[in-house]
């Protein structure tokens, strides 16, 4: 399961670096009219990164503290990750209507919705990992 997590992790981190590669480079570090908080962004990425390299050091020495660590850091991970989709929602919905708009309108859908749905998949076997179930 450990290692189901490391892969799971590994992914949403890709869907991750794209739509801050693509937010970047539609000027959204900037400011400008991006709806999502730079330090938000950041904040988001930091944690996860560190959750990832904690989990990492789990899967190598299978120290079993290292698990709830990497759980408790998911935790503000993924509220930041729900506050940037609440923020996200409506420039989506807006971005048919007008041809220019903050960074974030330029991210797939698909991406948005992989990068959550993978997400989601790591935090429940993080949890699982930690509790002890599967193996």
């Amino acid at each position: 399961m450990a290692i189901a997590a490391l892969i799971t992790w590994v992914i949403t981190a890709l869907g991750g670096f794209y739509m801050l590669g693509t937010w970047i480079a539609r000027g959204g570090v900037r400011g400008g009219t991006s709806r999502l908080p730079v330090p938000v962004i950041f904040g988001h990425l930091a944690l996860a990164a560190i959750g990832l390299v904690v989990w990492i050091t789990y899967v190598i020495t299978d120290t079993g503290a290292l698990t709830w660590t990497a759980f408790g850091l998911l935790v503000p991970v993924a509220a930041l990750g729900f506050l940037m989709l609440a923020r996200w929602i409506p420039v989506r919905r807006a971005s048919a209507a007008a041809p220019t708009g903050p960074a974030e309108r330029h991210f797939p859908v698909a991406v948005v919705i992989g990068h959550g749905l993978a997400a989601l998949v790591t935090v429940v076997l993080v949890l699982l990992t930690a509790l002890g179930i599967g193996g």
